[in-house]
């Protein structure tokens, strides 16, 4: 009696078979013709690959769906113009409800590993117990994923990744401000659309550039697309040009800059205290300020207020003295003087030895973002073709210095134009717009790219019947990539997940 029911199922499945398999072989056909019928590059991108996977998070486990795949791009003639490679995390019986968050560095011209295998993703690249081992990264689960309290879609750029456009010449008409912000919320309406996730809460993450390509996305999703977005976080985000480029040599750029050097002369000698970080804050915008601003001291009172620089910090008085106060880039080569070495921009508490001690300025790679932080490139290929089934022959570009060189930031290449980007009116207009919107952004105390400052300086300059309860800064020891350091990674998500958990409703307009 046992035995009949499985032999009809046995004798069912059998004839089952053939159907199946013409099913499966029409469907990998169906595919086939898709991706015969690209063009130029996007040739060598294989269909969208889709697997099951489960993570750790604490005592809870998460099982998710994770999609690697690309979103296809058309101009008004209807041939396809490009093609945007993202990778998405979807948790399983999430609900209607559950956030939604897209994700994208910066550069321009940096693909989302960063922050994909650094911060927000189900794996991270563990860099050893110094964290700037490039050459025996290991890539881990990621016990901090922000996966545990959204769904996660890392999105890279025309250009950076394997997001291509069909005609190589064609890639620089997304290498704009504008054209850039028009694609990536394309992608998102899209993904969107695809997935039929019109009711989830959409939250855009950028870093750097990021940030601020995060900005002009929402307007763009709010004016374009129809996409309101309940809120942003930005990390080391670039908001003013003028604050930022070169700023240092006038006195209020210089003041903003000062506490980031302060920061890191105190990180390097693991005296970090935020009692002495306020003081460093103070005098950067007081005397500091004011001195800068007016002509130089002399005597008495130019040996107190340069050594007092020097001391916070490190620089010796006589490079102080002979830059009038306005440090520039003298602290790479010399705010541990006689040590052979040199800082990084991107965390100046970051030494590493000096390749050119004979010369007088800086002329080597920066040890971070030209260092082990490049592994991030070489780790996500492998992971992307062994754990998420995305096959191709494509070169996976982590980073592409020529997209940074050949933007348009408004007013031409590169240059003085980018000394006119800001995205403060952006966030303004938000603000405004979108009583529900809310912004989260976060800082490296010793990140010398994008003091903290800057954005510090911005935030108490919006209207404060805009930003109160709704904009919020954070600091984290550490620089440019904080989240590089486990301990800060595990803080700045811990932030994150209340700033998710706190987003207000939006409240009827009068």
């Amino acid at each position: 009696m046992r035995i009949r029911p499985l032999f009809l199922l046995a004798a069912l499945a059998a004839s089952l078979a053939p159907a199946l398999s013409l099913a499966q072989e029409g469907g990998e056909r169906q595919a086939n013709v898709e991706r015969s019928a690209r063009d130029g590059v996007l040739k060598l991108l294989p269909a969208d690959s889709v697997t099951e996977h489960e993570l750790t998070v604490g005592a809870r486990k998460i099982a998710y769906t994770a999609t690697a795949g690309t979103l296809d791009l058309f101009g008004q003639d209807g041939a396809q113009t490009g093609a945007i490679f993202y990778t998405a995390y979807v948790q399983k019986d999430g609900g209607p409800d559950r956030p939604l968050t897209f994700a994208f560095n910066g550069g321009p011209g940096a693909a989302s590993a960063f922050l994909h295998l650094g911060l927000v993703g189900p794996k991270v690249l563990d860099f050893g117990a110094e964290g700037r081992d490039g050459a025996h990264a290991q890539l881990v689960d990621n016990p901090q994923s922000w996966l545990d309290f959204t769904d996660l879609v890392l999105i890279d750029p025309i250009g950076t990744g394997w997001s291509r456009t069909v005609k190589a010449d064609d890639a620089s008409n997304y290498y704009s401000v504008n054209a850039d912000a028009q694609s990536i919320a394309k992608a998102i309406a899209l993904y969107i659309a695809h997935n039929n996730r019109s009711n989830s809460p959409k939250y855009l993450l950028g870093e750097s550039y990021g940030g601020f390509r995060a900005a002009k996305v929402a307007s763009v999703l709010q004016e374009s697309q129809g996409i309101v977005v309940a809120g942003a976080i930005m990390l080391s985000p670039l908001l003013e040009g003028q604050l930022m480029f070169n700023a240092d040599q006038f006195a209020l750029g210089a003041a903003l800059e000062l506490p980031s050097l302060a920061a890191a002369r105190l990180d390097r000698e693991k005296a970090f205290d935020e009692g002495k970080q306020r003081e460093a804050e103070t005098f950067a915008l007081g005397d500091y300020l004011t001195t800068l601003a007016g002509p130089p001291p002399e005597g008495a009172d130019a040996d107190a207020f340069y050594g007092r620089i020097s001391r916070l910090t490190g620089i010796p008085q006589d490079i102080v003295a002979r830059n009038r106060g306005f440090l520039g880039n003298s602290f790479v080569k010399h705010s541990d003087a006689g040590s052979g070495e040199v800082m990084s921009s991107y965390d100046a508490s970051f030494a590493a030895p000096d390749p050119y001690p004979e010369s007088d300025y800086d002329r080597g790679d920066d040890a971070i973002l030209d260092g082990f932080t490049r592994a991030y490139g070489g780790a996500f290929a492998d992971y992307a073709r062994n754990e998420l089934g995305f096959k191709t022959e494509m070169t996976y570009t982590l980073l592409d210095s020529d997209i940074s060189r050949r933007w348009e930031w408004g007013g031409g290449h590169g240059g003085g134009s980018r000394f006119q980007a800001s995205a403060t009116d952006d966030v303004r207009q938000l603000l405004a717009s979108n009583s529900a919107f809310h912004l989260l952004i976060a800082h490296g105390y010793s990140d010398l790219v994008t003091p903290y400052s800057v954005s510090r300086y911005v935030i108490d300059h919006l209207p404060p019947s805009l930003a109160a309860g709704r904009v919020s800064l954070e600091l984290y020891r550490g620089g440019h990539m904080f989240y590089t350091k486990a301990d800060q990674r595990a803080a700045f998500t811990a932030n994150a997940k209340a700033f998710y958990a706190a987003r207000p409703a939006a409240q009827p307009a009068d």
